[in-house]
């Protein structure tokens, strides 16, 4: 027995040994953290060695773990809490003072404006990285088998590159935009731009208004992105690089979403969809949740959390919304950290954290109020729980038209809405049954997978280490001239040819033609 023991350690050492790979995380703080963490804690139970990068005013990420060895920065990032935080607030109040067009223009400027301030910031940490040759040196002979890191903020894209490295991104936004539109084909007649909140079925007008919002991006991305980076991708990558192509460039795209949630669309054999990889099984709530749930009876709970970014809303606003929870039947657990609000009821327990995923697997849940972040959303799609959607800022209009589009739930203007109209899109999607039988369609649709998305993802990390990138999977599209991509110079070509053999029929054409006329003139003479 002992001897069989030994040789089980002894195999087990060796399979780390042989297959335990080293890996280089620079994620991005906030949610996007808590995405990040899930991958890291499969890896570490796999027995990959994890380093994370972080600055010193890391906002979730902590310094200490037993899942990674943390390497902090002593320098600013240019993503931390302080500076999200004021950026929401500011864009909740643009978004309060009315809807129209000017106040969309204001909010696109004022999020310009912002994401250039944070990538200023992170161009700086960048620099101040390059520069520190000790670090630099030390993270080159650590000999990391790849780089996983969040493209919703370059700085890991762009060393990951310099240190010559594999590049995975576990994705839905890249630093410019959604992610499909940096890797994939994206035609415009029928894939809506972020903020649009349009459907794959565009009419004509909502076609065009896809167009000009498309040519408004890309100006605020040769605005407010691109100008940081460029002389710090020249000076640390060298002179051909390009901005763009380092995105294209990655060997794989861990995708947050499913087709479950996305609409239809083209996408790349690097692509891989893992939506709804950190959702698991409920587990058994804390004694005191678990109580609270259970005295709501056959009447149910209403669960509500407008995400890690907006704790608080302002007071009128809180209070619209309590009073609303007061009139219901149905207990309502609500994430909340600012001040109580006056017409708070009975029925209603105010908490700074909740844990979501579990309070979503249990059957006492009827409905979830939610901003549409995309954790929320793939929890709830898992769970089979219908969303009453509040969108508040960023994709997050668009990943609640999404449901709403399936018939999975209902979205609400915030910032137009009354206790009335609140309590009334309540009232609707708990009393209208579709809203229940739509979400769990999806659900079933969701689980009903061969391999677990975590699995899959873990899958593809491992074959990236094992064959030193997947090169096989990538296009080499990026590497073209933008008339070659869009084949210009071939259809010049062809025009040419075509306009040559006209030319030449033409030519032959008046020949024949002056000949036929001189012999008849001179038969006529």
């Amino acid at each position: 027995m002992l001897w069989s023991r030994v040789c089980l350690l002894f195999s087990a050492l060796c399979v780390t040994a042989t297959y335990g790979g080293k890996v280089l995380v620079f994620p991005v703080d906030g949610s996007h953290w808590v995405n990040m963490k899930v991958i890291i804690e499969g890896l570490h139970s796999r027995g990959h060695q994890v380093d994370v990068v972080r600055t010193d005013d890391s906002w979730y990420i902590k310094e200490k773990s037993p899942l990674y060895t943390s390497i902090t920065l002593d320098v600013e990032s240019g993503f931390n809490k302080d500076f999200i935080v004021m950026f929401v607030q500011q864009l909740l109040k643009i978004q309060r003072e009315g809807k129209s067009a000017w106040t969309r223009f204001k909010l696109e400027m004022e999020q310009g404006e912002k994401a250039s301030v944070m990538h200023e910031k992170t161009a700086k940490l960048l620099e101040w990285v390059f520069e520190n040759k000790t670090l630099v040196e030390s993270l080159k002979s650590a000999k990391y088998d790849l780089v996983l890191t969040d493209p919703g903020v370059p700085a890991g894209i762009i060393f990951g590159h310099y240190l010559k490295l594999p590049l995975v991104f576990n994705a839905r936004w890249t630093s410019h935009g959604e992610g499909h539109l940096a890797i994939a084909p994206s035609p415009l007649s029928y894939v809506p731009m972020t903020g649009t909140e349009f459907s794959q079925k565009m009419r004509f007008f909502e076609r065009v208004l896809n167009v000009l919002v498309f040519i408004f991006a890309e100006y605020q991305i040769s605005r407010y992105i691109k100008p940081h980076y460029e002389g710090i991708i020249k000076k640390y990558l060298g002179p051909d690089e390009d901005y763009s192509a380092l995105f294209q460039a990655a060997d794989l795209w861990l995708m947050r979403v499913d087709f479950v949630f996305e609409f239809p669309r083209p996408t790349m054999p690097n692509v891989i969809y893992m939506g709804g990889f950190q959702c698991k099984p409920a587990k058994p709530l804390p004694e005191n949740l678990e109580e609270f749930v259970q005295s709501s009876g056959a009447h149910g709970v209403i669960l509500m959390s407008l995400g890690t970014l907006i704790g608080e809303l302002p007071d009128d606003l809180a209070d619209e919304i309590a009073a609303a929870f007061g009139k219901l039947p149905q207990k309502v657990i609500w994430r909340y950290k600012g001040a109580k609000p006056s017409t708070l009821g009975n029925n209603t327990l105010l908490v700074d954290w909740m844990p979501q995923n579990d309070l979503l697997g249990h059957p006492k849940i009827k409905l979830f109020v939610a901003h549409g972040g995309t954790n929320g959303v793939q929890e709830a799609i898992y769970h089979g729980v219908p969303i009453l959607g509040l969108p508040l800022i960023f994709d997050q209009r668009d990943n609640l038209l999404r449901i709403q589009v399936r018939g999975a739930g209902k979205v609400v203007d915030i910032f137009t809405m009354d206790q009335h109209i609140f309590f009334q899109g309540i009232q609707e999607v708990l009393t209208n049954p579709s809203y229940k039988n739509n979400m769990q369609r999806l659900s079933r649709l969701h689980r009903d997978q061969p391999i677990p998305p975590l699995d899959s993802a873990l899958f593809w990390i491992e074959m990236v280490m094992r064959h030193k990138g997947t090169a096989h999977l990538r296009t080499e599209s990026y590497k073209l001239p933008w008339y070659t991509y869009h084949s210009l110079d071939v259809l010049l070509c062809l025009a040419a040819v075509v306009l040559l053999i006209l030319s030449t029929l033409s030519a032959l054409v008046c020949c024949f033609c002056s000949k036929m006329c001189f012999k008849g003139k001179h038969k006529h003479d």
